[in-house]
């Protein structure tokens, strides 16, 4: 009995002590830490821990983006290079980038406004070469061409986007597809090579048709109580509804951040 309380109070003790260097280490506007990005915007937020960062100098946050944990940022094929008067990557403003997310720009690397990346996606600027079949292909001289993702977008889990990628506004990028070249305005790409499986026609609408009929909005006022009623299959009684019916709070049910 003793074993088991001294190790609950461990486990409690190891977890508080997580907590803390998470919000300690995370890293803003006002507290930065080591590195020194031309800029932070206001509300932005990097979790800890941050996965590698370099070339901070040349890479621009916008305001109110939330970056994961374990993201990887970079500017430049390697730390310390001096690489100009402009920057290299660039983030607009309220960019989600999804936990284990990699952006790695050794040229211009653009990702606008309100762009969401589930986790673990993967967007660079540079690709290996294989041209002389007598050299590993690590050891080539690599290629790169610069990349573009048009606001709104939204890229699924382990998505990729390679050197030269042109997305347009509020595309929709599938989990797992692999992406590069153009892509249109309103589009969603799937598979590797991606390709466009549904457009958007100012006349006739999402071709081919939507399967499913568009979420109908939460109107205000709905408490967390009332929501889960409406959500839980009839003659269920959800465990502890009515207490939060009655509760009057007006945050997001289960307390959530909405930042998933």
């Amino acid at each position: 009995m003793l074993g088991k309380a001294l190790s609950a109070l461990a486990s409690r003790a190891v977890h508080r002590a997580w907590g803390v260097a998470q919000r300690a280490g995370a890293l803003s506007a006002e507290h930065p830490g080591p590195h020194a990005f031309r800029r932070i915007g206001t509300g932005t937020r990097l979790a800890f821990p941050q996965g590698t960062i370099f070339g901070a100098p040349w890479i621009e946050l916008g305001d109110h983006c939330v970056i994961g944990q374990d993201v990887t940022l970079t500017a430049g094929m390697l730390p310390g290079l001096d690489l100009g008067p402009e920057p290299v990557l660039r983030l607009g403003d309220g960019v989600v980038l999804g936990r284990g997310s990699h952006v790695v720009a050794e040229t211009r690397v653009r990702i606008g406004d309100e762009v969401f990346c589930g986790p673990y996606v993967y967007i660079t600027s540079t690709n290996h070469s294989y041209d002389d079949p007598e050299r590993p292909v690590g050891k080539q001289w690599p290629r790169t061409e610069p990349v573009e993702i048009g606001a709104g977008s939204w890229l699924g889990a382990g998505a990729v986007v390679l050197p030269g990628a042109r997305l347009g506004r509020n595309v929709v990028v599938a989990a797992g597809a692999v992406v590069r070249g153009e892509v249109p305005d309103h589009a969603v790409v799937a598979g590797a090579p991606a390709r466009v499986v549904r457009r958007l026609d100012p006349e006739t609408g999402w071709q081919p048709p939507l399967r499913t009929p568009p979420p109908v909005p939460v109107p205000e006022g709905v408490t967390p109580g009332e929501l889960l009623a409406l959500t839980d299959p009839p003659g269920r009684e959800h465990r502890g509804g009515a207490r939060g019916a009655d509760s009057g709070t007006s945050g997001p049910p289960g307390g959530g951040t909405g930042e998933g």
